[in-house]
Formats: C-alpha cells, structure tokens, sequence
C-alpha cells in the first residue's frame, strides 16, 4: 500500500461521518477479544437508561475502545500493511466508532424520569398517609 491510500484511508476513519451509511460488521476484535459488535448495537438500541450501577462499566468500556481505536489508527498511519490488511484495520477502527457512539447515545436516567419516579414515590408515601388517617 502507498502512502497517498494510507492518507485516504485516514482520511475516512477520522472523518465525522465516516460510520454513516457503512455495513455494520458483525463482531470486532479488540486487543485479543471478539466482540459481536451487530448485537451490542441492537441491545443498546433498546435501552433507555443507564442504571447509575452500570455508568462505571460503561465509562470503562468506553474508555477501552477509544484506547483500542487509538492504537489500530497509530498501527494504520505507521505500520507496513498491505491493502488489504489496511482496509480490515479501517473497517474496525468504524465498527468500533460505531460502538462508542452508541455508547454516547445512552444517558443515565434523565431529570424527568427521576421527577417522574419521585412524583410517583412522593404519591404513593400521601396515599399511605392519607390511608392511615383515615384509620
């Protein structure tokens, strides 16, 4: 591979929108692990909050990922690769661009579930009280 598809290739990993309209592949490698990167996209697309448990892990997981994605663009832009093995390196780089951003989509439960939650907390602790007035 030349130095001028290299620089493409660059070039459209680190482009804003390089995720948009590309195939999702079905798993990634990270370090020396394989992750089924099509259905942790699904499942996050299916939660609406992040348990206040689950922010450590999550920050963790994304913290991981961008050290790997740092670590196959460093092997992209310096590495001797053929084409083909440069093109599998940008195809992770996206599939993993595509995890953290679904990672980013994801938001601890917001002010209004927790105003929702409370209000109906706050209901259920007047009716109790009501009740045992009432006696």
């Amino acid at each position: 591979m030349d130095e001028s598809e290299r620089r493409e290739l660059l070039k459209q990993v680190n482009r804003q929108s390089a995720t948009v309209g590309r195939d999702i592949p079905d798993t990634i490698t990270v370090g020396d692990e394989e992750l089924p990167l099509e259905e942790f996209l699904i499942e996050t697309r299916k939660v609406k909050g992040i348990p206040d448990d689950a922010k450590p892990l999550v920050r963790e997981t994304q913290r991981k990922l961008s050290r790997e994605r740092e670590r196959l663009a460093d092997r992209l832009r310096s590495e001797p690769l053929d084409r083909e093995e440069a093109e599998e390196v940008a195809d992770t780089i996206v599939g993993i661009d595509r995890a953290l951003n679904a990672l980013r989509s994801l938001r601890g439960r917001g002010f209004a579930a927790e105003a929702r939650s409370s209000s109906i907390d706050d209901y259920k602790r007047w009716v109790d009280f009501m009740k045992s007035v009432r006696g």
